[in-house]
């Protein structure tokens, strides 16, 4: 069995682009996608300056993020050492591509699925090198065996300073750069400049989608980004993958799950006899928001008639297939807690209180993990994620109940209101904490896009003052001035949920909004 990877030879690169021109020819890739592509930056300072070239494409990792959170085993590895890819079970949900720390992946705009390099492997199975290996005119790509000592590029790892791209994600990638200059390697190294790239004019293209890195004034520093030190004087854009579906269905598992975390408070309180507050209304809630999740996850993939591939052809290292059945189960009980409501069985309601609070943490958590799983958005991979999942649901349960009080009788309307005052304190003592803490560089310029840059607005009048501020001022003035009226109320958990909405949406766009290539 082989192991095998690449070596790009900076130092002989010359940025003709016949790698990415023949890959494109070998594999019929479409116009604004690639798989490898050549990347052009600019250093030093007029007169001495220097332009460099860095070939980018998929890393073939040993420890390969894109498989593990893959659902349905769609990318494997082949027997030689290669990732490669199955469009047969792909369905398109574009997690591989958060979870590639390289922005090696991609949709085909032409077959819906996720399609990187693959090493031309139809190529390597028949003896034959891979199309850009052969094109390159300095020989400045090669391939072999990194566990044969013996072979070219296993010597000039061991004898030449080498390096791979973002070590730090302990992907342990499989192709290696000799003489690449580090800012090259490191976009958050880079900038462009205000008039854009060589053959590019704008940092926008025509579907609006930005383009992977830092604007910078032509021929200055950015004062709030440090370690910029050389300018991108060309390279390609990606898409934004996961946008304002990811978002929603943030929000309505959140509701789902909290809205039976109060349901399951009234029963241990004593009013399991609430027949509509607690027995029948709250699962139909539940399951009617179940339901609009489970409407956002399929129609966010590329792929959606294949969505049964979940189950059929589910890979269990992938929190997508775990939060399948995680859901699934917290939708039975869901359907049970409203018979033992509809049938008036008190008994059923207390045992499943159990069953109903672990489904609903569940339910409000799993995307932590799954979040985890997307090595490639550092902002993601806060140990808060899962705690704030948490508290946003006790606050949407809070909200739900605030706004149900306004048609129905709710027991302990007093409770359900400390319930969502608690639940947006908790949030938003936890989002302090992670926005004062230090993490990586990545993290850093994503909090930067959350607070400060392209989604401030959205984060702070949306997600801090609709979502946070005035639901609790709200519920304050209410339980201060011990108001009966559920006006209020009900509509600061409107508030609440809407904000709610506005900070994820931040969240999940600024995880995404820091380059990776």
């Amino acid at each position: 069995m082989t192991r095998l990877g690449f070596l790009l030879d900076s130092d002989n690169c010359i940025g003709c682009h016949a790698c990415t021109v023949a890959c494109k020819s070998e594999h019929d890739v479409p116009l604004g996608v690639n798989r490898t592509w050549v990347k052009y930056i600019e250093t030093g300072t007029f007169p001495d300056v220097a332009r460099k070239f860095s070939v980018m494409r998929c890393n073939q990792c040993d420890d390969a993020p894109c498989m593990a959170i893959c659902p349905t085993s769609a990318l494997y590895r082949a027997d030689n050492g290669v990732v490669d890819f199955q469009d047969d079970n792909c369905i398109g949900c574009k997690s591989c591509m958060n979870a590639c720390p390289y922005d090696a992946l991609y949709i085909n705009p032409e077959t819906n699925t996720a399609h990187k390099c693959n090493m031309c492997n139809h190529r390597i199975e028949v003896g034959l090198e891979p199309s850009c290996q052969i094109v390159c005119p300095t020989e400045a790509i090669k391939i072999g065996d990194l566990d044969d000592p013996f072979s070219e590029i296993s010597r000039i790892i061991a004898r030449d300073d080498v390096a791979v791209r973002a070590p730090e994600q302990n992907t342990k990638p499989k192709v290696y750069y000799r003489g690449a200059d580090q800012a090259s390697l490191d976009p958050t190294r880079t900038a462009i400049a205000a008039d854009g790239m060589i053959w590019a004019e704008t940092l926008r293209n025509g579907s609006g989608a930005r383009h992977p890195s830092i604007p910078v004034e032509l021929g200055t520093k950015p004062t709030d980004h440090e370690g910029v030190v050389a300018r991108t004087a060309y390279t390609t854009s990606h898409q934004m993958t996961w946008k304002e579906k990811v978002s929603g269905y943030l929000v309505t598992k959140a509701v789902a799950a909290g809205v039976m975390l109060v349901a399951a408070l009234m029963v241990v309180l004593g009013h399991g006899d609430a027949q509509a507050a607690v027995g029948v209304i709250p699962p139909m809630v539940a399951g009617a928001f179940l339901g609009i999740t489970g409407v956002l996850l399929i129609w966010d993939l590329k792929q959606p008639a294949r969505f049964h591939y979940l189950i059929m052809k589910g890979n269990w290292s992938s929190w997508l297939v775990k939060g399948a059945y995680i859901l699934m189960a917290f939708s039975a009980v869901c359907g049970l807690w409203w018979i033992g409501g509809l049938t008036e069985t008190g008994g059923l309601l207390e045992i499943l209180v159990v069953p109903a609070v672990l489904g609903a943490i569940g339910t409000a958590g799993y995307t932590a993990y799954l979040f985890g799983q997307c090595e490639g958005r550092d902002l993601w991979q806060t140990p808060l994620l899962l705690p704030v999942l948490l508290a946003q649901a006790v606050t949407a349960g809070g909200a739900a109940y605030a706004v149900l009080d306004l048609f129905v009788d709710v027991p302990e309307p007093t409770a359900v209101r400390w319930v969502l005052l608690g639940g947006v304190l908790t949030t938003a003592a936890l989002i302090a904490v992670e926005l004062t803490s230090h993490g990586s560089r990545h993290v850093e310029l994503a909090v930067h896009a959350m607070t400060r840059g392209t989604y401030a607005d959205r984060f702070w009048w949306g997600g801090v003052v609709l979502g946070l501020v005035v639901p609790a001022a709200a519920i304050i003035v209410v339980l201060a001035a011990d108001i009966d009226s559920p006006l209020l109320p009900g509509a600061a958990g409107l508030a609440a949920l809407v904000g709610m909405f506005a900070y994820e949406d931040s969240f999940v766009r600024a995880g995404q909004s820091v380059p990776l290539s």
